[in-house]
């Protein structure tokens, strides 16, 4: 097996995954990294050989860009304040305390090298953490604080990360100097982020065809990325700020087919490149227990004391962290997601795997530095492994038994009431712009009427205990009626489109053709209508 064929058998467990971890209630990054442990113990599997320069641009650009896709511009603004105090501050004191240990536990690894492993390992993956927490069933506000963590404490990171880097190749470290490093790089990418999400939301406007915009929507977080660090930006922070700038403005809300191929496209992408990324997780195995050769008990102990370090530092800093956060909620009335329980705060805790950003820097590190090895390299890979695999399997695998068992459970009464909420809203724009429609169009009465209650049942499909029981009553009926409506419709449509697909194999006959007919019933299919 060579390495290409090595990557489809990756993408294709990247697929297969999903529906397993689903029936077998485990989630897909873990089975990935099993599996592509196994892969590693295989004799004919080939060691990975990645350069590491590419790590870092290939991986990590699509998978913030479609967890963005999650998020929001208000939901970040709104939650600013846990997000600087897990994602930035954590950071910084998880980065401490590894170093500290790392220095004390490897002999003879610098400081700055021991800040490289800090760094690496400070992150909690977002896709790890959302791709388990999200299908607990757990408060909205919890999954959308680890999303926000996820995504801007990889920021913090891999700029602590360089920084550090560049102080081994160096061989100087200045405070000041990694303090202006930081801020010089956030301002770079937020003005490269800003500036792409202007240009791409311009482009967006004059491409106008949905697969073009989907296109220009995959290259623009490697562009963001890489221009950033060619800026001696951030390129992480700069496919965040392109990204949110995006999500804001560049939505059209009529574009129903685009939104729809582009949701899809992503979620593509984001499950085939992290299915990819989890499984060189399990196949780097190969090269880091060989690594450790003959120096096992050395290593095993130094990468028990880091995983100890990083789930107890995240532990004592989240107890008081979530005490202060609410206490100034409750001291400032403002929409804000915060842990409000002592088990939430337990759940947030055990919710800090490490994944994809933290192999992805542990092997973006170069081999050398002025002819001779990085130094204590294959001690800082051997570690951070250690920590990805301690707490992506022990805590990915017990996280949904820890919820089971302390009854964290999503607030339904509050997200029924945001439901019911958007339903009226939904209705009373719907039958204000029918009475605008009214005002300068001739319309049948009965029309009318008909169209004033399809302005309820739009509202209704969405919650249906926002109507009276008679309305009820009346709109299950028609819903009745337009299921059965809608099913011979769609049979029709379904021999429509079998004639057109046999037409497609007779003799003369135009695929080109062909397919823009069948295009044309799929629309129509997905409209719901003949």
């Amino acid at each position: 097996m060579d390495q290409l064929a090595l990557i489809f058998v990756l993408l294709l467990g990247a697929v297969v995954m999903v529906p397993v971890g689903d029936r077998l209630g485990l989630p897909s990054p873990v089975l990935m990294t099993l599996g592509g442990a196994v892969l590693a113990l295989l004799p004919f599997v080939p060691n990975v050989q990645v350069p590491p320069e590419f790590i870092l641009p290939i991986v990590l650009p699509p998978l913030l860009y479609a967890a963005v896709q999650r998020t929001s511009w208000r939901q970040f603004t709104a939650n600013i304040r846990p997000i600087f105090l897990l994602a930035v501050l954590l950071v910084f004191a998880t980065t401490a305390a590894v170093a500290a240990v790392a220095q004390a536990v490897v002999p003879g690894m610098p400081l700055a090298a021991a800040v490289v492993l800090g760094a690496l390992v400070a992150p909690p993956d977002p896709v790890a953490a959302t791709a388990v927490a999200g299908k607990l069933g757990l408060p909205r506000r919890m999954v959308s604080i680890l999303e926000g963590e996820g995504l801007f404490n990889d920021v913090t990171a891999i700029v602590l990360y360089h920084v550090a880097l560049a102080a081994v190749l160096s061989g100087t470290f200045s405070v000041p100097g990694a303090v202006g490093s930081l801020v010089l790089s956030a301002v770079v990418a937020t003005a490269v982020g800003l500036a792409l999400g202007w240009v791409a939301n311009k482009l967006m406007g004059l491409l106008g065809d949905p697969t073009l915009q989907i296109g220009l929507t995959l290259l623009v977080p490697f562009v963001a990325y890489v221009l950033a660090e060619e800026f001696r930006g951030s390129g992480v922070l700069a496919v965040l700020v392109c990204a949110l700038f995006l999500a804001e403005y560049a939505v059209d809300a009529d574009d129903v087919l685009g939104r729809l191929a582009g949701y899809t496209f992503w979620e593509v992408v984001d499950t085939l490149v992290t299915g990819v990324a989890f499984g060189l997780i399990g196949l780097e195995l190969h090269n880091i227990f060989g690594a450790a050769s003959g120096r096992w008990g050395q290593m095993l102990g130094a990468g028990a004391a880091v995983v100890a370090v990083v789930v107890a530092v995240r532990l004592v800093w989240l107890l008081p962290a979530a005490w202060l956060a609410k206490r100034m909620h409750r001291r400032r009335d403002i929409d804000e997601d915060i842990p409000m329980s002592w088990r939430e705060t337990v759940i947030m805790w055990w919710s800090g795997m490490r994944g994809v950003a933290s192999v992805a820097l542990a092997l973006a590190i170069p081999y050398g530095v002025d002819g001779g090895p990085f130094p204590a390299r294959d001690e800082i890979l051997f570690i951070a492994f250690a920590v990805v695999l301690a707490t992506l399997l022990v805590q990915g695998l017990t996280l949904p038994w820890l919820v089971r068992r302390l009854r964290v459970r999503a607030d339904t009464d509050a997200e029924d009431a945001l439901e019911r909420e958007l339903a009226l809203r939904v209705i009373k724009a719907s039958k204000r712009r029918l009475r605008e429609i009214l005002e300068v169009e001739e319309v049948p009465e009965e029309v009318a009427d008909q169209l004033s209650r399809r302005a309820y049942d739009i509202g209704a499909r969405i919650a249906p205990d926002i109507v009276d029981d008679e309305r009820r009553e009346l709109f299950e009926k028609r819903i009745s009626r337009m299921k059965r409506v809608q099913r011979i419709q769609g049979e029709m449509l379904s021999a429509a489109r079998h004639e057109v697909l046999a037409a497609r194999s007779e003799p003369g006959a135009d695929p080109e053709i062909v397919d823009r007919v069948l295009r044309h019933l799929d629309i129509r299919s997905l409209r719901g209508t003949p």
